[in-house]
């Protein structure tokens, strides 16, 4: 079977790499039991590096819409030239929630 692959970044994800599901609606924004989405755990740590609970909720709810957010876009195209395996510290404090 093909890797799930990354609604982020577009990449593979293989077994061993760090990954984690995403709820597209923030669970403290009433996003418990709604859609997830499986990620690389660096493309998850990005979006909440860059986006707030209540960001996340009104307007970056789709892939689609993460993947234009534009410091999501320059993070992606970084992210694109490294192995699907890929992990490293996303740099900067956490968003506040």
């Amino acid at each position: 079977m093909d890797d799930p692959i990354c609604p982020l970044c577009g990449r593979p994800i293989p077994p061993e790499a760090r990954q984690s599901l995403h709820h597209l609606i923030p669970k403290l924004k009433g996003g418990k039991g709604g859609p997830v989405v499986l990620l690389h755990q660096i493309c998850h740590n990005e979006i909440h590096a860059t986006l707030t609970e209540a960001e996340l909720a009104r307007e970056f709810n789709t892939p689609e819409a993460l993947r234009a957010h534009p410091r999501l876009a320059k993070f992606i195209a970084w992210v694109a030239k490294r192995p699907p395996g890929f992990h490293s510290k996303t740099p900067g404090p956490r968003r506040k929630r």
